[in-house]
Formats: C-alpha cells, sequence, structure tokens
C-alpha cells in the first residue's frame, strides 16, 4: 500500500475529572464515536493499537483496561506506550504494510487519578536527578529559562500563547478551560516554577480519544470523507537534560524535515494552513514553532503576540486550544490529530479555520521534548 486515510475519529469531552467513568468507559465512548463518524461497525475494524502507560494508569499492563472496550475481541491487538500520535504510527504502519487495512487507534489517560510529580520524578535517573525532586514542570522550568536566554523571548510573549490558546478554547465544547483572560492575567498567576506561572502550563485532565486509518483501496467502501495522510515521521534525542540544547529542539527539527519531505511541502510557512501543536506549556509552543521551520528562529513570541498564530491569522495554532485548555497525558497528541483531520475536512465546527488545505499535527514523548511525532495531512 502507498496511501492511507483518516476516516473517523471520535472523543470524549476533556475534563479536570470523570470520577464516574473508568478507562473503559472512556474508550467505549471514544471508539463508538469514531466507528459512527467514519460510518463503520467494529467488525469492519481489522486491528486495534492501544496507547496507555503503566504509570499514569496505576496498573501494570495497562492496554488490557480498554482492550475489549476498544473492541478488541478476535482482533490482533497491540499496545504503544507513549503519547497517541505515536500509536497511531504504529497503526499506519500497520496498514501501509498491506497486512491490515483498517487500523482504530485508541489513546486515554486519567491525570485526576494519578500524582504527576510523583510519576514524572520516576522518569529521571535514579542515581543523580530523581532525588532532586525533579519533574516535568521544573525540568520544563530549565527548558523555558535555556529557551528564552537565548532568543530573547519575554514572559510577556508566553502569556500571550495562553491568552490565545484559552480564548480559542471557548469555541470548542470539548476544551476543559475555555478562558477569556489577559496577559496580565497570565502574569499576575501564581508562579509556579521560574519562569513558568500557572496559566503558562496546562491542567491535569481525563480524556480519551479514537481514530480509524484506512488504506487507499478500503476508503471507498465507507461513507466517511477521508483525510489523507501525507507525511509523517518521528525522532528521539537524547535521554539525560545535560546532553542536549535545551533551548532548542533537534529531534523535531529532523521529524519535521522529513514529514514535510513525505508530504512534498517545500515552504511549510506558505503551505501547512493549520497546525496543531503540544503546548504543554506557552513557550513549548514558540519553541516547537520554531524548531519545525513554521516561522524564523526566535521569531514565534514576536508573532504569536502580532496575531500571526490567531485562529483568523495567517498561520493558525491550536485553534482547539490545545492542551493548555485541556491535557490528558497519553491522548494529548492524538486529539491533535484528531483536530487536524476534523479541520481538513471542514468538521470542526465553531472552531473551524476556513480553507485548511494541509494540516500538521505534532505529539511529544517524553522530558523536556526527548521524542516528538510529526504528521501531514492533507484533503
Amino acid at each position: 500500500m502507498e496511501k492511507a486515510a483518516i476516516i473517523g475519529v471520535g472523543m470524549t469531552r476533556i475534563e479536570a475529572q470523570k470520577s464516574r467513568e473508568t478507562f473503559a468507559d472512556m474508550a467505549w465512548e471514544a471508539v463508538n464515536r469514531a466507528l459512527a463518524d467514519a460510518g463503520m461497525t467494529i467488525g469492519d475494524i481489522d486491528n486495534i493499537i492501544t496507547t496507555s502507560n503503566d504509570f499514569w494508569d496505576g496498573r501494570t499492563i495497562s492496554c488490557m483496561a480498554v482492550g475489549d472496550a476498544s473492541g478488541a475481541a478476535g482482533k490482533n491487538i497491540s499496545c504503544v506506550e507513549g503519547d497517541g500520535t505515536f500509536g497511531a504510527f504504529y497503526g499506519l504502519a500497520r496498514v501501509l504494510s498491506g497486512a491490515y487495512g483498517t487500523t482504530l487507534v485508541t489513546a486515554h489517560s486519567k491525570g485526576s487519578e494519578s500524582v504527576s510529580s510523583l510519576i514524572t520524578n520516576a522518569a529521571f535517573d535514579p542515581i543523580y536527578d530523581r532525588a532532586l525532586g525533579m519533574d516535568m514542570i521544573t525540568a520544563a522550568a530549565l527548558q523555558a529559562s535555556a529557551y528564552m536566554h537565548r532568543t530573547g523571548t519575554t514572559s510577556e510573549q508566553l502569556a500571550a500563547v495562553s491568552v490565545k490558546n484559552h480564548g480559542n478554547a471557548r469555541a470548542n465544547p470539548m476544551a476543559q478551560l475555555p478562558m477569556e483572560i489577559t496577559v496580565a492575567d497570565v502574569l499576575a498567576s501564581e508562579m509556579i516554577a521560574d519562569p513558568l506561572h500557572k496559566l503558562d502550563c496546562s491542567p491535569v485532565s481525563d480524556a480519551c480519544c479514537a481514530l480509524i486509518i484506512a488504506a487507499e483501496d478500503r476508503v471507498a467502501r465507507y461513507p466517511a470523507r477521508p483525510v489523507w495522510i501525507r507525511g509523517a515521521a518521528f525522532c528521539a534525542d537524547a535521554y539525560y537534560l545535560g546532553d542536549r540544547d535545551l533551548s532548542r529542539a533537534d529531534a523535531l527539527t529532523t521529524a519535521a524535515k522529513k514529514a514535510f519531505a513525505m508530504a512534498g511541502v517545500g515552504d511549510p510557512r506558505q503551505e501547512i494552513s493549520l497546525a496543531e501543536v503540544y503546548d504543554a506549556f506557552t513557550y513549548q509552543e514558540l519553541l516547537w514553532l520554531e524548531a519545525m521551520g513554521l516561522c524564523g528562529d526566535g521569531e514565534a513570541g514576536r508573532l504569536t503576540v502580532a496575531g500571526r498564530f490567531n485562529r483568523d491569522g495567517a498561520l493558525p495554532v491550536n485553534a482547539s486550544g490545545g492542551l493548555l485548555g485541556g491535557h490528558p497525558v497519553i491522548a494529548a497528541g492524538l486529539i491533535r490529530l484528531a483536530e487536524a483531520a476534523l479541520q481538513v475536512r471542514g468538521d470542526a465546527g465553531a472552531h473551524q479555520v476556513p480553507d485548511v488545505r494541509t494540516a500538521l499535527a505534532h505529539g511529544v514523548n517524553g522530558l523536556c521534548g526527548q521524542s516528538h511525532c510529526v504528521w501531514v495531512l492533507g484533503n
């Protein structure tokens, strides 16, 4: 097979706490929405990929909690540990291999049932770093400082990302934190880890997402409008934070270049209509945009303030509200992919951007963007 498309997407609402829903409940809802969106039944699915994490789920073999709800009975099923974009990449590879005509991918997380500081502390080296109390937020603060120092990006420019994305979330009924705020509000919010204020950080969230990938020869069997996968690539950098320049994202640059080359995108600044990127923290949106070549190095903060990345700007970024609007850890990247697909189809509802022809979706694994997965979708 040479081509594949996303033909169905489904997701739950992103919430601070889904106290009455289990992992399986969330997966059941997302999977059935994806099947209905594609005009399919579970019998039309050849292969299942679930994406989860034992630490975040608080149980071993966490994929078992959602296998049945994902319709895996009697089917081949595999689990990917990490962000949902990497699970989708595995699903895409299975379809392109010719072994399976359709693959259903799910990703879920219930941050409300986890202690994120303990979980992300466990990601650090147990001899030298873990005892310092490092976690994802303090590591991100180190990266934010390095990035801001090198590029001259200001706290006000970081805050503008928060204003934009929380504002975009107001048009997205699935978002957790729709808010109308100002730069002053962001800067006045609690300092979590210098230079990151509370409103620079994404919230703890619960949600699940599902999407269906189909081979070219299977697409015509179903009524769904296909969103063609034009390019996809991932790349990993060094594990130890001291072994890489935290002010840059070289792995993302490599992954983006490969995805753009595969998609035939020569000038991403002109050819990408919309981007959904992994903005776990405000500075990350700016750093990731620069690393992917969607603007010049050190320019993203100024361009954000100027409105270039607004929903009505020249290159809308996180029109859905992004992760600042709701961050279910493992599902976050798959939601970015689903949102990008909906935008290409013209089905994003109140946060739809006009005339989206080519969309980018981005996911992250590891501390300070150790690994990146980039997708280019088109109609």
